[in-house]
């Protein structure tokens, strides 16, 4: 009897003991697990603020590396956004939408979703800007900055219409966004809706907004509407705001001049818009010399004399040129006629330089031969 009291007393320490040390293992388990998670959201955190004092202080080349380090740790929707918007700012608009595009909208913030847009448009994805952009404008109806940025770029897809609908339903809230009124302004000119266009642009005018687009636009739905007194008092602020060099208003205001019965005035606007129209003389005299050495040079002789007739139009004074052609013009199509005229425009500018050098000499020397043979 006493044995077997003896061992139920054993069995039963046991079975404490036993116990014991399972709540012991596990307390000491949970320690250990919160002593090796503690100094990773410690760190986490320690390389947020890093990066967060870098930001205010506008070094987003140090705020970046702490930034990738937080986010290598751990992934979250707040490291992702504070990553996205340092990436933003150093123009890297790539990994900002690849970072943005994941988290779901609900979880963006209004700086972030903007940030997503616009970098599929600094990318020149309008697709994706108009899908982000109609998703955010959902969440903040009244964001007009984001609201003008749809309706045109709307209306770079040939869907002004649609653009119109978000200016309108905006526009019901607030009548006075200088922005959205611009685009919704612009879309209805798009969609030949030019009494409501004008009607906008003055509304602009009226606002402060005088802008060259806004007079300028404002014009050409005057035309439009063949209200031409209207249109020239919008054109004539917007030629000068220019400059005087904007070819396409100079060419309007001088169509609009002739049409109100101001003949010398419009031909005056006609002949300037002419002559801004002209290409870039310096440009296309090397585009035009390169060009009739490179066909010269493939054999497309034809088209090397083409090119340095072009030449000429805007170099006039280039000996090698009239050499170039009137050799061209004899060798390869033995054409007399049209390289005697050539040589001797050649000989007239050659002989009026002062010191010419050996090359220009050979030349003057091979010009004057020719000459002589072909009298």
């Amino acid at each position: 009897m006493k044995h077997k009291i003896w061992t139920m007393l054993i069995l039963a320490l046991l079975t404490v003991s036993t116990a014991q040390g399972e709540v012991f293992a596990k307390k000491t388990k949970a320690s250990s697990a919160r002593q090796s998670v503690e100094p990773v959201a410690d760190s986490l955190q320690l390389m947020i603020q890093a990066g967060d004092s870098c930001m205010q202080n506008y070094n987003t080349l140090e705020a970046l590396k702490y930034y990738q380090q937080a986010y290598a740790m751990k992934d979250t929707t707040e490291v992702r956004i504070k990553l996205a918007d340092c990436y933003y700012k150093r123009a890297n608009y790539r990994q900002t939408a690849d970072l943005l595009k994941i988290i779901p909208t609900k979880d963006l913030t209004h700086e972030a979703f903007r940030q997503l847009a616009y970098s599929y448009q600094k990318q020149g994805d309008n697709d994706s800007f108009v899908w982000w952009t109609s998703n955010l404008i959902s969440q903040y109806p009244m964001d007009g900055e984001m609201t003008a940025g749809l309706i045109t770029a709307l209306a770079k897809e040939d869907q002004a219409w649609k653009g119109i609908n978000y200016g309108e339903k905006y526009f019901k809230q607030d009548s006075t966004n200088i922005l959205v009124n611009r685009a919704l302004a612009d879309a209805y000119f798009m969609d030949r809706k030019f009494d409501k266009s004008v009607a906008l642009y003055e509304r602009l005018l009226q606002q402060g907004d005088s802008t060259f687009n806004t007079l300028y636009s404002a014009g050409m739905c005057y035309t439009r509407l063949d209200s031409l007194n209207h249109a020239y008092k919008c054109l004539i602020p917007a030629f000068l705001i220019s400059g005087m060099q904007h070819p396409g208003c100079a060419y309007r205001l001088g169509v609009v001049s002739v049409d109100l019965g101001s003949y010398e005035e419009g031909l005056g606007y006609l002949d300037l818009a002419t002559k801004l129209m002209l290409p870039d003389t310096t440009i296309m005299k090397a585009i035009t010399l390169s060009q009739g050495e490179g066909y010269y040079l493939t054999k497309q002789y034809e088209k090397a004399i083409e090119a340095w007739k072009r030449h000429l139009d805007y170099n006039p004074t280039s000996i090698a040129t009239y050499y170039n052609i009137a050799n061209a013009t004899y060798y390869c199509f033995q054409n007399v006629k049209q390289a005697k005229t050539y040589y001797e425009r050649f000989l007239a500018l050659a002989r009026k330089e002062p010191n010419p050098n050996a090359k220009l000499t050979e030349m003057i020397g091979q010009a004057e031969e020719f000459l002589k043979k072909h009298k």
